[in-house]
């Protein structure tokens, strides 16, 4: 049955303290001054320097991953979620720094290692980790950056080769 009786309706205006605080901060009234773009383009610079060595170290504990799985299968489920996680920092990286081809290897690593509790992880797929642990550390070793010309294409068929075998292996 409905009610006859009226229904009393509140408005609540809350103030906007983020406006309050960009106040004048309009898209086209922003400027940044020329040494800070200089200043910030100097950093970016440095730290895409950096970048291999810090890579490398992400690889190292890759590598640790890998070798986790192939001595103790019982972790494996473990390892596949460890090996997840740096992937997905590295392939939110590389591309920024120069090294799109890190960003490559790092999602499709990231992809095939999303953990399924229930499944069973086979040798065929600890390969593929270590193929994709194979191409990244070719690319830093020889600081392969952008598309890596016909060292990065060699790289990444060569990558889509092993993806393709443990696919059709699957099938």
């Amino acid at each position: 049955m409905a009610s006859n009786k009226p229904v009393i309706v509140r408005f609540y205006r809350f103030q906007n303290r983020l406006r309050d605080k960009t106040a004048g901060l309009a898209p086209g009234n922003v400027s940044i001054s020329p040494e800070a773009l200089e200043k910030a383009e100097k950093a970016l610079s440095k730290m895409s320097e950096d970048y291999p060595d810090w890579v490398s170290g992400l690889i190292v504990k890759l590598q640790e991953q890998h070798g986790r799985c192939v001595d103790s299968p019982e972790l494996r489920n473990d390892c596949f979620e460890a090996i997840n996680h740096i992937a997905h920092d590295m392939k939110g990286q590389g591309g920024t720094f120069g090294y799109p081809l890190i960003t490559n290897f790092a999602d499709t690593l990231y992809g095939f290692t999303d953990t399924r509790s229930d499944d069973e992880i086979t040798d065929r797929q600890i390969e593929l980790v270590k193929s994709h642990l194979d191409a990244m550390r070719a690319v830093i070793r020889g600081r392969v950056s952008g598309g890596g010309g016909e060292i990065g294409k060699s790289l990444t068929v060569s990558l889509n080769k092993a993806i393709e075998a443990f696919e059709s292996s699957n099938s």
